[in-house]
């Protein structure tokens, strides 16, 4: 099939070295060019974004910085692992009608998609595969999509046109590449710019309904994250195991329900594959409707079918192979007697001996997930072009990882990664959105707690906490009513209770004299919430008493006696008139497992308040001084919900005591030996 080049970008070339030679996969958002490193005579893919005319500037220049942006996440990741397609470079290039638009330079890669493979195979009539076959044939795209979970990285379109295999898909090798990490984000941010649709009539999405999670249908059900890319990874393995996608039809709401529907999992068992129990039991936790009910990360889910396969939990970077030595014992099994399905965008050549090896792009694999952001519900049965095989020697195998950096007891470690801190749709203080990039770091699990505190100035390393409030504006009835508070003044009855009642420096003297330090008013509101812009620790569901600790109808209650009225956040008790103890609320954990980060009391942080700027941050620490230090997460008489939100900030004095604040400590991570 002859692909128009509408860009007219062959023959020229690009950033002075890329010579383009043809275009070869047209998929919804991209062109992918066949093109020629000039200097190093080398072929490439170019990757040649293509939906900007539809948008105004503002939206075009935010589509744009997140096409570089994800550019750069995927060449971080892709130099960690040869299992991932790798980015070579990125930029503008302007047309030759004078339009500037993105480009990313990607590996050129020759074999075929599994997409492809299991299609052929259907026609052929082969039998699908064994789990061990199946195992053995994905690992290297499990270990990659595990090192990128370990990273806080999230593909959100896992799908058998984005796995590329390389070599001969029932041998004993087959190299493997995982496509289009980044591309599900790019579209999302397309589809929110809200004016581009495609030719077809198509619905933009950023998934591929068929091994979409529940999630990615609607965000009612929490939100995406590694374990989104477990659902869809088991999807795919299913279709292995089975010979056919689990799930099929021609309407986006029928395999929205198929997602969501308890009552049947598509698990191997459901379609009376022979699997062992146990495997059975991994499938129907990778596939379950909940987020969290599933594992958390790819790691997880392959450790678990490497063990009830008989073999060793998956290691990052020191893969012991499933064995070579044939397959399982059949002992084990019972008796035998990453915003559109996998819509592929090919390009067919003259026919030629039926078994000659594909000819296929990697990066035109890439554009083809860019294809499925044209949702329509049909498969592809083209076939790729076809050329003389050319040798690909096998990638070489990633060096050992290090082990896990290790965090001092009682912390969480957070792996760092990229997100947007802040809210466009929040209050002035909240704006604007922008991208931070946080190193590791390390955070406690739960606030400071009277006792901690307590223990830290009886040894002469704090000073002691004050059981009296201080703060701008305090009057006799404050101090009647708050005084009472200060958890310090009852340490037998709220020793588990968090510290409150301390400025910032006593704060800030006790992480330090902890081996520690406050964190950062990033680190907090990563921690808090994540990479992927959920509205509460747990998820976008509206605050309610099982989640935290805020004003409810005991809160209320106790304004009432003691004449300070209060509004509560809901109508139901939560349990406690003021703060709890520390852990209370299980249920509202952040996706790191922070306990009360919102609610209970807010915490100082190390920075001074300055309003936040549009460019994009490493590490931001916040000004060299100031007046007013920022303390975040809201406290046990929070009546609004904006107030216990990750991404609200308030400026406080720091001389200031106050019942309603206490603090966390963070600390950089050890290396492990």
């Amino acid at each position: 099939m002859l692909i128009e080049d509408s860009l007219r970008l062959t023959g020229t070339v690009i950033a002075d070295k890329y010579r383009v030679d043809a275009v070869v996969a047209e998929g919804g958002m991209a062109f992918v060019y066949r093109a020629t490193h000039i200097l190093w005579d080398r072929r490439v893919a170019l990757k040649v974004f293509k939906v900007l005319g539809d948008l105004g500037k503002g939206d075009k220049d935010r589509l744009v910085e997140s096409f570089i942006r994800e550019g750069a996440l995927l060449a971080d990741l892709s130099v960690r692992t040869a299992s991932i397609c790798q980015a070579r470079d990125v930029g503008m290039l302007q047309t030759p009608a004078g339009e500037s638009i993105p480009f990313i330079v990607l590996e050129w890669l020759e074999g075929q998609s599994l997409e492809h493979v299991l299609e052929d195979e259907r026609a052929r009539a082969l039998p699908p595969r064994t789990l061990v076959e199946t195992l053995r044939l994905l690992e290297p795209a499990a270990e990659a999509l595990a090192l990128a979970h370990r990273l806080g990285i999230v593909h959100r379109d896992i799908k058998p046109a984005n796995l590329f295999l390389l070599g001969d898909p029932r041998g004993a090798e087959c190299p493997v590449k995982l496509l289009d990490f980044g591309i599900a984000k790019v579209v999302m941010d397309a589809q929110e710019a809200g004016r581009h649709v495609d030719r077809t009539g198509g619905l933009i999405t950023a998934f591929t309904p068929a091994y979409a999670a529940p999630e990615q249908f609607s965000r009612a059900r929490g939100a995406t994250g590694p374990w989104t890319d477990v659902f869809s990874l088991a999807m795919v393995l299913v279709e292995c195991l089975l010979g056919r996608p689990a799930v099929e039809g021609d309407d986006f709401l029928q395999m929205a329900f198929a997602a969501g529907d308890a009552s049947r999992r598509p698990t191997p068992g459901t379609f009376g594959v022979l699997v062992s129990d146990a495997v059975e039991q991994v499938f129907e936790k990778a596939l379950a409707v909940a987020p969290e009910a599933r594992f958390g990360s790819v790691g997880e889910l392959w450790s678990a079918l490497r063990v009830t396969s008989g073999e060793s939990p998956l290691q990052l970077g020191a893969r012991s192979p499933l064995s070579s030595r044939g397959p399982l014992s059949l002992g084990t099994f019972r008796d035998a007697s990453e915003p559109d399905p996998s819509l592929s965008v090919t390009a067919s050549a003259a026919p030629v001996a039926p078994r000659a090896t594909a000819l296929w792009v990697a990066a035109a694999l890439a554009a083809l997930a860019l294809a499925a952001a044209v949702f329509v519900f049909s498969r592809s049965h083209a076939s790729p072009p076809v050329a003389t095989q050319v040798p690909t020697p096998p990638p070489p195998k990633p060096a050992p990882a290090p082990p896990p950096p290790s965090c001092p007891t009682g912390m969480i470690y957070i792996p760092g990664g990229q997100f947007f801190m802040g809210s466009d749709d929040g209050l002035p203080l909240e704006k604007p959105s922008h991208n931070v990039k946080l190193a590791p770091f390390c955070i406690d699990t739960y606030e400071v707690t009277t006792d901690r505190y307590l223990a830290c100035s009886d040894a002469g390393k704090c000073k002691r906490a004050s059981a009296t409030n201080d703060f701008p504006g305090i009057t006799r009835h404050d101090h009647d009513v708050f005084d009472p508070l200060c958890n310090v003044q009852n340490p037998s009855t709220r020793g588990q209770h968090p510290i409150n009642c301390v400025d910032w420096e006593r704060a800030d003297t006790f992480c330090r004299a902890e081996g520690g330090r406050l964190p950062t008013e990033a680190e907090w509101e990563f921690a808090a919430r994540g990479p992927d812009g959920r509205k509460y620790p747990w998820g976008d569901e509206d605050p309610n008493p099982t989640y935290l600790n805020a004003c409810g109808s005991e809160c209320v209650a106790w304004g009432k006696d003691h004449r300070y009225p209060l509004t509560g956040m809901y109508a139901a008790g939560d349990g406690f008139a003021t703060t709890a103890p520390v852990g209370s609320f299980p249920a509202g954990k952040s996706r790191y497992g922070l306990m009360d980060v919102v609610g209970n009391v807010w915490e100082w942080v190390g920075d001074w308040y300055a309003p936040y700027g549009s460019k994009a941050e490493v590490d931001p620490a916040g000004p060299a001084e100031g007046k007013s230090r920022v303390i975040r997460g809201g406290a046990w008489n929070g009546a609004e919900p904006s107030w216990v939100r990750p991404t609200f900030r308030f400026m406080n004095d720091p001389a200031s005591r106050s019942y309603g604040v206490g603090f966390r400590c963070a600390a950089a991570p050890t290396a492990t030996d």
